[in-house]
């Protein structure tokens, strides 16, 4: 087996992608219905986005909410509750929107550990001034839970449905930050200015308005990757991805980059013709952005490398959240590839 092969067999076992899996039991309960809506003309309720989408009138209100995996918070609880605020935030941006407001819930046994997380929310509220308004505390006798909520708005919409082939693929993230602990989190929000920060989130609306992007997705616990097979499982398309053009911190190995959650990091859609002008606004922010391959028809997501190119996900034989037209209740979500059997 090759190492391109190699590579992406390990990035198809990574944690963040596994877990992925987990959606389909959403997309299995509600079927089409959750995406279905994105396209149906006149609809008042668009989800199954990085936000549910809510038109009223004076544009778009957007609302999502992320939970902390409890290992995270044990080992780390400032940052987990500072990352329950910034992920929200960045899927309220992933969308074209501005975050206005959190609410959280928390449950916990732990005094000390109750603070810490607090703490941490309060930092990431007061450096993205996103105030926490409002939520649920209480007490519990097993491990602390903290699930955070956020709403938003936007003009214009950046949409996790509207990659289309032929289209660009952008990355955009900030590397101007360091691993932070045993997990794979690139840590490049704790040191930065508040106005640096809020810059950066804002960056998102403004492209949307302008169009220079149509289509977005935050890079989540599933890596670059795994983000992007969301990306194509949604919008029903496939993409090529060179790993040559990904930005990267230097001295990290391309397989630990490829897994690991930034604390911003955005991959986009755009017409051809767009890349310039969008890599050039993020880049005057000081953000690392480049073309990092295209969309193509055929779904699967490919990864490239020189004139090598190796399948890292095929729709043909496997979901990965079910959101897609291949995803829907009416097909088996354990449907076995027949070109492996």
């Amino acid at each position: 087996m090759s190492e391109l092969a190699n590579l992406a067999a390990e990035l198809r076992r990574a944690p963040g992608v596994q877990s992925k899996l987990s959606v389909q039991s959403l997309s299995n309960a509600f079927g089409t219905k959750l995406h279905s809506a994105w396209v149906s003309p006149g609809s008042s309720l668009i989800n199954g986005d990085d936000a549910a989408v809510i038109p009223d009138g004076h544009g778009y209100l957007l609302f999502a909410a992320e939970g902390m995996i409890p290992e995270f918070i044990q080992s780390d609880p400032w940052f987990a509750g500072f990352c329950s605020v910034m992920v929200n935030v960045n899927d309220i941006a992933a969308m074209g929107g501005i975050p206005f407001a959190v609410t959280d819930v928390l449950l916990s046994a732990d005094g000390a550990e109750q603070g810490e997380l607090l703490r941490g929310m309060r930092d990431a509220s007061r450096a993205y001034g996103v105030p926490v308004v409002g939520g649920h505390t209480g007490r519990t006798n097993g491990e602390t839970f903290l699930a955070v909520s956020i709403v938003g708005r936007a003009q214009a919409l950046l949409s996790g449905f509207g990659a289309r082939a032929g289209y660009a693929l952008v990355a955009a993230i900030d590397l101007r930050g360091a691993y932070r602990g045993g997990y794979a989190h690139f840590d490049a929000a704790t040191s930065a200015a508040p106005e640096q920060l809020r810059r950066n989130v804002l960056l998102l609306s403004e492209l949307a308005e302008a169009g220079l992007a149509i289509a977005a997705k935050d890079i989540s616990q599933a890596g670059l990757a795994g983000t992007l097979a969301m990306l194509c499982e949604t919008s029903n398309v496939g993409a090529t991805l060179q790993l040559g053009a990904v930005p990267m911190p230097e001295g990290v190995e391309l397989d630990r980059w490829l897994v690991t959650f930034p604390s911003y990091g955005f991959l986009l859609a755009c017409r051809p013709d767009k890349v310039d002008a969008l890599t050039d606004t993020f880049r005057r922010q000081g953000i690392t952005a480049a073309e990092v391959g295209h969309f193509v028809p055929e779904p699967r997501v490919y990864l490239v490398e020189g004139r090598s190119k190796e399948v890292f996900w095929d729709f043909e034989c496997e979901m990965l959240t079910g959101m897609g037209r291949l995803g829907c209740a009416e097909r088996d979500s354990k449907a076995v590839c027949k070109k492996a059997s």
